[in-house]
């Protein structure tokens, strides 16, 4: 049975070797611990649902080189007719800001006009009658736009909508004690009123936001098409047949007129994206950091892991000739393991407590600079179990090596 007091007498010759090893150990807890908080945090955030049914959804964007004003409107009845002819089109509708876009118009909405003390801000998406049907998004209650709502206009003069459809939490802010449907919403610094006719269970805004964002589905969609803007064609195809509208669609939209602008680009730049990359498009700054934060966690956990290998290579380099005497007093190869891994212990202990102290007090630098949530006790927990085991598991390798000593050699080697 090892007692812990030599041990604590043979740390104190080694102050140096024990305080570096001690110190490495607290920031690594303190770095760690938060930094797969965040990656959490990430996770959570990118896996947040869009209201859209993503599968067989194309979004092909449309700008006309030399159509301007009014011209535009015949120009893009022609584009919906073609794009709907087209074998393997369920439905295809036009928008100005769709979910996780990545960036659009975002406007104040409030149940009086001119009201900024209990206005909200939520995502502001101009849609014509088949855009619901063709996100798959489902009302909850009222109805859809009808064709005949749905005005053409320009972002100069597009005033207020006579009709307009929330998401549900939205709705539920505006009137958080009964229904919104039929009831009045000002829109903006409009002083006229526009009529809830229906309630869309969940869509996500026109970008992915802050982690921490709460109005991320707050959605108002306006029967109205911005001629004075780039477009988007939002295409719901058949099953099995995304990949062949991908290439028919623009190609069936440049015939009808060539005079337009599909930009060929790739990620947020490109013309024509399925949803499943306007998703990934819409989260790679958080997909990012996730592996970032993972991959300096893990170099951090190897490099503290070296650390205590070498540690404890050098120290039982030192000691040769006390393990030799300890062996021949009769200590067996047990024995002199668990010293070390006893030793490595005590200063793991040490470390991750300053560690804790560090991790918390970090935890409440990011919440205050970077809106993040508090660090969970439960992070806190596992990362120093994972610390501790890693530190014991580093120390064995050069304690069975100490283990090995015979108490002839080191005797000899005085």
């Amino acid at each position: 049975m090892l007692h812990i007091k030599p041990i604590l007498s043979a740390l104190k010759r080694h102050k140096v070797g024990t305080l570096l090893i001690g110190c490495q150990i607290a920031l690594t807890l303190a770095i760690i611990c938060n930094a797969l908080s965040i990656v959490h945090q990430r996770i959570t955030h990118l896996n947040r649902p869009s209201g859209v049914v993503e599968s067989n959804l194309l979004v092909i964007r449309n700008d006309w080189s030399d159509a301007v004003g009014a011209a535009i409107a015949p120009l893009i009845r022609t584009d919906l007719s073609t794009l709907r002819q087209l074998p393997g089109v369920q439905v295809a509708g036009i928008s100005y800001g769709y979910p996780l876009r990545g960036g659009g118009w975002n406007s104040a909405i409030s149940t009086k006009p001119n009201d900024t003390s209990e206005s909200l801000v939520g995502s502001r998406m101009f849609a014509d009658d088949q855009v619901l049907p063709a996100l798959g998004a489902t009302l909850v209650a009222g109805r859809n736009f009808r064709a005949d709502e749905v005005k053409m206009t320009d972002s100069h003069t597009i005033g207020a909508p006579a009709v307009i459809i929330l998401t549900q939490s939205l709705a539920a802010k505006l009137y958080p004690d009964r229904s919104a449907l039929g009831k009045p919403v000002y829109v903006g610094d409009s002083p006229t009123p526009s009529t809830v006719i229906g309630i869309v269970r969940y869509l996500a805004g026109v970008s992915a936001g802050s982690w921490a964002d709460s109005t991320y589905d707050y959605v108002m969609l306006e029967p109205t098409v911005l001629m004075d803007k780039g477009n988007a064609y939002l295409v719901r195809s058949k099953e099995g047949q995304l990949d062949a509208l991908a290439k028919a669609g623009p190609a069936a939209l440049f015939k009808a007129n060539p005079q337009r602008i599909i930009p060929s680009g790739k990620g947020e730049d490109a013309g024509v994206r399925t949803f499943s990359e306007v998703r990934a498009q819409g989260y790679k700054g958080d997909r990012g950091l996730a592996i970032m934060m993972t991959a300096m966690s893990a170099i951090l956990l190897v490099i503290t892991a070296a650390g205590i290998v070498g540690l404890t290579s050098f120290w039982v380099a030192q000691r040769r000739k006390q393990i030799g005497v300890r062996r021949a007093l009769g200590a067996t190869r047990h024995d002199i393991v668990s010293y070390f891994l006893t030793e490595n212990f005590l200063i793991s202990a040490g470390g991750l407590a300053v560690g804790a102290v560090l991790a918390l007090l970090l935890s409440q630098w990011l919440v205050a600079r970077f809106e993040m949530h508090q660090l969970s006790a439960l992070y806190l927990l596992y990362g120093a179990m994972t610390v501790m085991l890693l530190g014991q598991a580093a120390t064995l390798v050069p304690a069975l090596r100490a283990s090995r000593v015979s108490p002839v050699e080191a005797t000899r080697s005085g």
